[in-house]
């Protein structure tokens, strides 16, 4: 996802081994040097229900959602409002089109 638009670079990505197979991390950070990740898994429950879930370990919140067949997870030191809003942008970008009416 692009998040240049809310004052966040894509900086580095890497592919990881995960649980169930592999999974991505994509890291950005804005001006200030904070930084972000974003954690997408395959191979997820599927779930005809989409909602945020939020968690908080110390100093880094998190918000995490199962859409279909993946599971996103976005992290950082951010205050729960700005990552809120971050996290919708992501979703919003991820969330497939419908398909196009044919001529």
């Amino acid at each position: 996802p692009k998040l240049a638009p809310l004052g966040y670079d894509l900086i580095g990505g890497r592919l990881l081994p995960g649980q169930s197979g592999p999974v991505a991390q994509f890291m950005y950070q804005d001006a200030a040097g904070q930084r972000l990740t974003l954690y997408v898994s395959h191979d997820q429950v599927q779930n005809s229900e989409t909602g945020f879930r939020f968690a908080q370990e110390g100093k880094v919140n998190v918000f995490y959602w199962i859409d279909g067949q993946f599971g996103y997870a976005l992290s950082g030191g951010v205050p729960r409002a700005e990552l809120s809003r971050i996290a919708s942008s992501v979703y919003e970008q991820l969330v497939p089109l419908p398909p196009a009416p044919s001529r």
